[in-house]
């Protein structure tokens, strides 16, 4: 039986293409985004959870953000976590609310802001890189096992780089529209 799987090489990459997006979602871009918070987790409960398990996340305004929290006792928690994830958010507490304002970026935070934008896309492309590997490794097996001959081995490796740089021009381009974003503040 045959290990190379085109369909699973595919979804492994496009994985690591969504991934991205997500962690591209999260970079502040002068506007309130719930996805801002995605990466805040709170220790509660003796735990680390994510914010969106202990408080809901809403934008009631274009620069801010509201955090609900549910329970009263998580509250400082909450802040606490909001203000050390490295956001450049500084939470002020209202009864049972968070205020978040976005403060405007500066230049120097959006520089940052957008290597930090190429970085998440290297780690994608290795990702991506990666998957590629296996895929060729894959086919290399089986043309050990004399399961495919040397021209379907040929043509295999062929597709797996075309979906391969399929998928680097997906990271490309999702990198480069944020860092534009960033930039173009």
């Amino acid at each position: 039986m045959a290990q190379y799987d085109k369909a699973d090489l595919e979804r492994r990459m496009k994985g690591a293409v969504e991934s991205l997006k997500g962690d591209l979602s999260g970079l502040r871009t002068g506007r309130a985004n719930i996805s801002l918070l995605d990466p805040v987790t709170v220790e509660v409960y003796g735990s680390n959870m994510p914010l969106n398990q202990v408080a809901t996340v809403s934008v009631p305004e274009p620069r801010m953000l509201s955090v609900q929290v549910w329970d009263k006792s998580n509250l400082t928690p909450v802040e606490k976590a909001i203000r050390t994830a490295g956001l450049g958010l500084n939470p002020i507490a209202d009864g049972q609310v968070l205020r978040l304002p976005i403060p405007d970026l500066t230049e120097e935070r959006r520089k940052e802001l957008a290597k930090l934008a190429g970085q998440y896309a290297e780690k994608a492309r290795i990702a991506v890189r990666n998957v590629r590997r296996d895929g060729m490794d894959m086919i290399k097996a089986d043309e050990n096992k004399k399961e495919i001959g040397e021209d379907d081995a040929k043509k295999l490796s062929a597709e797996v780089q075309k979906l391969t740089d399929e998928m680097i021009t997906a990271v490309d381009a999702a990198a480069a529209d944020k860092e534009k974003e960033i930039l173009s503040q």
